[in-house]
């Protein structure tokens, strides 16, 4: 019999860290530093937290219904088949497609700053589109290709960050990090928000739940180190950053902050290749997320959420992942990169509120504390109104993207149930799991007779 070959630990942290480290780092760095002045470095340690406080349910979630779906699985588990279910896994959908503009607009504004010396918006949209396009097409030529191509790019962009981190660090300014830089708390805990989608890739560990050898010892070191890992290369990479650059600098060079923080060590060949780095990490970042939201908006589209053209194939990928490519360009192309932070951050503090809401209530399945569950829910919660609160009060053309957003989901995902015939998600979205979970509840053969009383010969008194 076919036995599908079974992942370990460093695989799974791998993916936690390659989906975290992506290009998040690099496209928000310069918004965090202005929000936060000089402490950005704890607005990232805040926002870290949050996302470490998060594993707990993925931890207890994944082990107890391990499934190619992860977070929608998870959803389902804890809301059922109901239009809210719905409305979460197109917002999932619609979060990916926020990341895909998020990478696309950091490697246009690096681009252009490499190629121009400066910010040039035909340029940068020409980009976007350039980059989008090749990848879309680089996913549908199959996973191997995609793969290859990852691997790659995630070396050469975590070994340009540690290099950064360390050889920047003796350059460092004291003075810019001193308290008196450091903005109001709220301001501080808004400037990791903002950036909290820097955080999400953790969640794609779920998918691979299923696949994990020894999962009860390899899934909670996976996910808690992979989290923890990044929290410290992204608190090193804001120290080095802040240190390194004046308030002054961080404006002008705001979409594109960490290629001018190279400049002191390095001079123009830092800046050079920084803006290179950052070109590579984005691009991988598009890579990897066309490759998982494809197969999330599959998914979602196979079991009766989406249009039937999600889940179509088109060579060896999905045309999903065409149509969430495009919508990618038109995002990218319309908002700027606050709209688009605030947006997907928004996206993915919901999902993962409400990953934890489903633990909370799941917690007899799950063998989950509903104290801790019920922590992160909040502080996920709390963190969207904190979010909103502040950009609604001193930006609030920053949120028309999150609004756009929010309303588009949810009508969409009304109207879909209501109008279109559709199968329904059902109990269990992944059949192995579903095949697993009739094992488990299917009775012994004599204790099934006796229950039935169909028994010819039942046991005598």
């Amino acid at each position: 019999m076919y036995s599908k070959k079974k992942i370990g630990f460093i695989e799974a942290y791998s993916i936690g860290v390659g989906g975290m480290v992506g290009g998040g780092i690099f496209a928000v760095l310069g918004l965090t530093i202005t929000l936060a002045g000089g402490g950005a470095p704890v607005a990232f340690l805040m926002a870290g937290l949050i996302a470490l406080l998060t594993t707990y349910s993925y931890i207890k979630l994944s082990l107890r219904y391990p499934s190619e779906g992860g977070t929608i699985e998870f959803i389902v588990q804890g809301f059922g088949n109901t239009i809210f279910a719905g409305w979460v896994n197109t917002l999932l959908m619609v979060s990916y497609i926020i990341m895909l503009a998020l990478y696309a607009y950091a490697f246009g504004s690096y681009g252009s700053a490499l190629i121009m010396g400066h910010e040039t918006l035909w340029l940068e949209q020409l980009l976007i589109v350039l980059v989008l396009a090749v990848f879309v097409g680089i996913n549908l030529m199959g996973a191997f290709l995609t793969g290859r191509a990852e691997d790659i790019m995630v070396f050469i962009k975590l070994a340009v960050l540690v290099i950064f981190s360390v050889a920047c660090f003796f350059t460092i300014d004291p003075s810019r990090l001193a308290l008196d830089t450091w903005k109001s708390p709220v301001s501080i805990l808004t400037g990791g928000l903002i950036i909290f989608l820097a955080y999400e890739g953790f969640e794609l560990i779920a998918n691979t739940a299923a696949d994990i050898k020894d999962p009860e010892k390899n899934l909670p070191k996976a996910y808690i180190w992979s989290v923890v890992s990044v929290i410290v290369l992204y608190v090193v990479v804001a120290l080095v950053a802040v240190g390194n650059l004046t308030p002054e600098q961080v404006i002008k060079a705001k979409d594109y902050a960490l290629a001018v923080a190279a400049e002191p060590f390095f001079g123009k060949a830092g800046f050079i290749v920084i803006a290179i780095a950052a070109m590579l990490s984005t691009a991988s970042a598009i890579n990897a997320t066309l490759y998982g939201g494809g197969r999330v908006t599959y998914l979602i589209a196979k079991y009766g959420e989406l249009p039937s053209g999600f889940k179509r194939k088109v060579k060896n990928g999905y045309e999903g992942m065409i149509i969430i490519g495009l919508a990618a360009i038109i995002f990218a192309t319309m908002f700027d990169l606050e709209n688009i932070s605030v947006a997907g951050s928004f996206g993915f503090l919901t999902i993962f509120g409400l990953v934890n809401l489903a633990n909370f209530r799941l917690y007899k399945e799950t063998g989950s504390s509903r104290w801790i569950a019920l922590l992160a829910f909040l502080a996920c919660l709390g963190s969207v109104v904190v979010l909103i609160g502040y950009n609604f009060i001193h930006n609030p053309t920053s949120l028309v993207s999150t609004a756009v957003v929010v309303v588009s989901t949810f009508l969409f995902s009304y109207l879909y149930r209501v109008y279109r015939d559709h199968q329904p998600l059902g109990e269990y979205l992944d059949k192995r799991l579903a095949r697993k979970e009739t094992e488990l509840r299917e009775p012994d053969e004599p204790t099934a007779i006796l229950r039935s009383g169909n028994s010819e010969n039942p046991p005598s008194k």
